[in-house]
């Protein structure tokens, strides 16, 4: 009998994703192991290997569909000695749709091959929506039950609302001051640009730049950020970069964001008390400095984990860092080589930026956002010197790391940085 191709979970909190391409066509040999799809989910564009083999019998969800529920059967193989005849045999295929606080479990309808308008799915006066979906509609003041629903039965998915009119949502009964603030009612950017004729080129958001949007939205919102910046002379950190490159003649070659990171690390571990994070009912102390390093790839910004960076010497983190960074621009990265992570490092310096303010990635408490190294004039045992000064600012949750727990961690940073041979021992 011929196998269903199901839509994979790519991580714990998948529940729907676009499939984005399919690498076999019908007909073709597959065996297991083989890629047969990438899945662009919320988080990046990751292949999906077949776990069985037989011949590509019939794609049911062509490629380039958005909003396929983890479950759905997106295709059929057929088992050696079968034909297209035998499909007809398989059972109904069936989507399971997710199941979430405002959906009851039930057996989902026949999932169709292809992405269809209907309305929006309803039981007495509910709607049925993603709940991103109805996040943005409270933002925006849509009203639900006027949107058709293009995801999985009828379910209203984030991209049904591009279209839709602002400020029709009825306001909730009780106090006034717990409605959503309306949006305001001027155009747009695209709206204004039609309007006063301006030359512009459209470049559709990937699920990876919106999500990171969102994200960043409601980390900014959310979040009680308050910044702490020093300064670090790195005169030495640069000599030794140097001659430990020359000694490596070509096996490999530091940088200075590596030393940065085990510098980030070790004042972790000297200084746990910034590896944290806050929930409503504890703070999380973690035991390892999982540092996530800031990478920015075509599809938008993602933080691979460089994990236990504390163990680790500068080699191992460089090599490390290379190979994720690089996976990340090709969107390689499996889903534990990026979600999770304690702490951030975002770095700038290479751009020659001398300091910014880096928005902090939630769960996590801390950012720390680098900036170039510049000559400038320096005080050294009394005496005016030229030296290297890098700009080091900490984005710091308020809720779980207070100011003086910030500026004592940055002096843990700023001797390991300005010491790279401590960072040795």
């Amino acid at each position: 009998m011929p196998v269903n191709v199901l839509m994979p979970a790519l991580s714990p909190t998948m529940t729907e994703g676009k499939l984005s391409k399919w690498t076999k066509k019908e007909g073709d040999k597959v065996k297991a192991g083989d890629v047969i799809a990438e899945i662009e989910t919320d988080k990046a564009t990751m292949e999906v290997e077949s776990a069985d083999e037989g011949t590509m019998g019939k794609i049911l969800v062509p490629e380039g569909t958005e909003g396929v529920a983890v479950n759905t059967v997106i295709a059929m193989l057929l088992e050696e000695g079968e034909t297209a005849n035998d499909l007809g045999k398989s059972p109904a295929p069936k989507a399971a749709a997710p199941v979430s606080a405002e959906q009851p479990k039930a057996s989902a309808p026949a999932a169709t091959p292809a992405k269809t308008v209907t309305a929006p799915q309803t039981t007495g006066n509910r709607v049925f929506a993603s709940p991103l979906a109805r996040r943005l509609a409270a933002e925006k003041g849509i009203d639900l039950s006027s949107v058709k629903g293009t995801g999985p039965h009828g379910r209203i998915v984030r991209d049904d609302l591009e279209g839709a009119k602002a400020g029709t949502a009825p306001r909730p009964a009780g106090n006034a001051a717990a409605a959503p603030r309306a949006m305001s009612s001027g155009p747009d950017a695209k709206q204004l640009a039609d309007l006063l004729g301006m030359a512009y080129t459209e470049t559709p958001n990937n699920s990876i730049r919106k999500v990171v949007a969102s994200r960043l939205l409601e980390s900014k919102q959310s979040v009680p950020h308050f910044y702490l910046t020093i300064d670090c002379l790195i005169d030495d950190l640069l000599a030794a970069r140097e001659k430990l490159n020359a000694e490596a003649k070509g096996a490999y070659k530091l940088s200075v964001n590596d030393f940065v990171i085990k510098a980030v690390a070790m004042a972790l571990k000297a200084y746990p008390a910034a590896n944290v994070s806050w929930t409503d009912n504890a703070i999380l102390q973690y035991a390892s400095s999982d540092v996530s390093v800031a990478v920015a790839t075509p599809n938008g910004l993602i933080t691979p984990i460089v994990k236990a960076a504390e163990t680790k010497g500068l080699r191992q983190i460089s090599e490390e860092v290379k190979d994720l960074a690089g996976r990340a621009r090709e969107g390689k990265l499996k889903p534990v080589e990026f979600q999770g992570g304690t702490f951030s490092v975002s770095n700038l310096g290479m751009y020659g930026i001398k300091d910014f303010g880096a928005i902090i990635n939630p769960p996590q408490a801390c950012i720390l956002a680098v900036g170039a190294g510049i000559q400038q004039p320096v005080v050294k045992n009394g005496q005016l010197a030229v030296g290297t000064v890098m700009s080091v600012t900490l984005s710091v949750d308020h809720r779980a790391v207070d100011g003086a727990v910030g500026a004592e961690y940055l002096q843990y940073f700023k001797k390991f940085i300005e010491n790279p041979v401590s960072m040795l021992v």
